[in-house]
């Protein structure tokens, strides 16, 4: 097979699937891993993808890359809303207080438990969000208790940040947390590209009796900047698809249960 074959090959499957991996370029391609490697550094310098360990993922995969409120609220709608439908279940029937993390899918999540849990006796329920567009879920579409965490709102999520914010979730202990991510991976665990949004998430994780995280399919096997959380320090992962060997190992070996929407 000619480079120019293997670059086109290896472009494809980079835009269709999001990562790649060296040792499965070469055992599909029959080449060595330093063709391989070869192959992945003149696509990078062609502006085609962005080498990582082991292999590379799309060029716009950059572990900075953040998009919008609005424009993630678009993304795997389908998918987000079957994870939180997934994710409600798991809400235990005594619990008294929950921490929703900022994100489309905890809004989604908001939105079915103001428009179904009150139906089973729950309106005693306190919630503690971040989250404007969560808060607004549960105050105009609920009974529920809510308790809104302050700080400065940043733009792009909608969420308040600060150490004020932290300090309160810090002297929260709430019977379970869903928390959202841009990203979760084998080694580097859980991340997200700002480091405000990743301290407040750490907050989240570390005052919660259990931790429960809402991640679509395009989440997993990411890594980016900054990691807020370990593998071990989640009790449940709600996806829409199942984790690669990789991860599935990895999340298995820190007991979390793997619940695919």
């Amino acid at each position: 097979m000619f480079a120019e074959e293997r670059h086109r090959l290896i472009g494809d499957l980079v835009a269709s699937t999001g990562r790649v991996s060296v040792a499965d370029l070469a055992a599909r391609l029959d080449i060595t891993r330093e063709t391989v490697r070869r192959d992945l550094a003149q696509l990078e310098h062609d502006g085609l993808l962005r080498r990582v360990h082991g292999g590379a993922v799309a060029g716009g995969t950059a572990s900075t890359a953040e998009e919008s409120l609005s424009v993630r609220t678009s993304l795997n709608h389908e998918q987000k809303s079957r994870i939180a439908a997934r994710a409600l279940e798991l809400l235990p029937s005594g619990a008294t207080s929950v921490a929703l993390d900022a994100g489309t899918t905890t809004e989604l999540l908001a939105q079915q438990m103001a428009s179904t849990l009150p139906e089973h006796g729950t309106t005693d329920l306190l919630v503690l969000t971040h989250s404007v567009p969560v808060a607004y879920r549960i105050a105009t579409g609920s009974s529920f208790q809510l308790e809104l965490i302050g700080g400065r709102v940043r733009t792009l999520t909608s969420a308040a940040m600060g150490a004020a914010a932290i300090d309160q979730f810090r002297a929260l202990r709430p019977d379970i947390a869903f928390i959202g991510t841009n990203g979760i991976h084998a080694e580097f665990g859980l991340s997200t590209p700002d480091p405000l949004e990743a301290a407040m998430k750490s907050a989240i994780v570390a005052s919660a009796r259990r931790v429960v995280l809402l991640a679509d399919s395009s989440k997993l096997g990411q890594e980016t900047l900054v990691r807020f959380a370990a593998l071990d320090q989640i009790d449940a992962l709600v996806t829409d698809n199942a984790p690669d060997a990789q991860l599935a190992a990895a999340l298995e070996d820190a007991d979390v249960e793997v619940v695919v929407a």
